[in-house]
């Protein structure tokens, strides 16, 4: 239920070598920003603009002027980046996204079409295809007693050594206006 299988179709991202040779998605988390360096670099000039440092942005992407955009980042073609959006870096941003104002994101990837379209808070979480979080809504990143992050399957319990991992959206996921996903929340397809 939690494997990348079942979550995504990595025909939906730009990223989908990152997740090569590992079973949970949340294992990539550690990689994102030497995936988009190594990954950066093959990207066609024609198409991607090279503005900073280990920053490629798609030709076509609409970025407000009040955004900011730190690297290492990728922005695919046709996305939006709307005022007020930080992004931090560490961060893959697939074809038509919607990275909303004041959004701030921070070591994820969203895959194709996926919308954080206003006032949200994704960390060190990754996002499937269509899955939209819904105005205000935050992936809670640190548990409060700042212990590792364990998944529950019913009754089995994951390990992840990970202390801060955010959650993982499988595609065509909806959440509500002013959710808050707590550290460690896995989302199926569909939901």
């Amino acid at each position: 239920m939690y494997k990348i299988k079942d979550l995504y179709d990595l025909n939906e991202t730009i990223a989908a070598k990152l997740f090569d040779g590992v079973e949970y998605p949340w294992e990539v988390l550690a990689n994102i920003g030497d995936f988009i360096i190594e990954l950066g670099k093959t990207l066609p000039e024609d198409k991607f603009d090279h503005p900073q440092e280990d920053i490629w942005i798609a030709k076509d992407v609409t970025i407000a002027k009040t955004a900011t955009l730190n690297g290492p980042l990728i922005i695919d073609e046709g996305t939006e980046v709307r005022p007020g959006a930080f992004i931090r870096g560490k961060v893959i941003v697939g074809k038509d996204c919607v990275v909303g104002n004041s959004t701030e994101l921070k070591n994820v990837v969203l895959f194709n079409t996926v919308q954080v379209p206003h006032y949200n808070y994704v960390g060190d979480s990754i996002l499937g295809t269509h899955s939209h979080m819904g105005a205000g809504s935050i992936t809670s990143n640190v548990k409060s007693d700042k212990t590792l992050v364990v998944v529950k399957d019913g009754e089995e319990k994951i390990e992840t050594g990970l202390k801060k991992f955010g959650a993982m959206l499988g595609d065509y996921v909806e959440v509500g206006c002013g959710s808050v996903l707590n550290p460690g929340t896995v989302i199926g397809r569909n939901v």
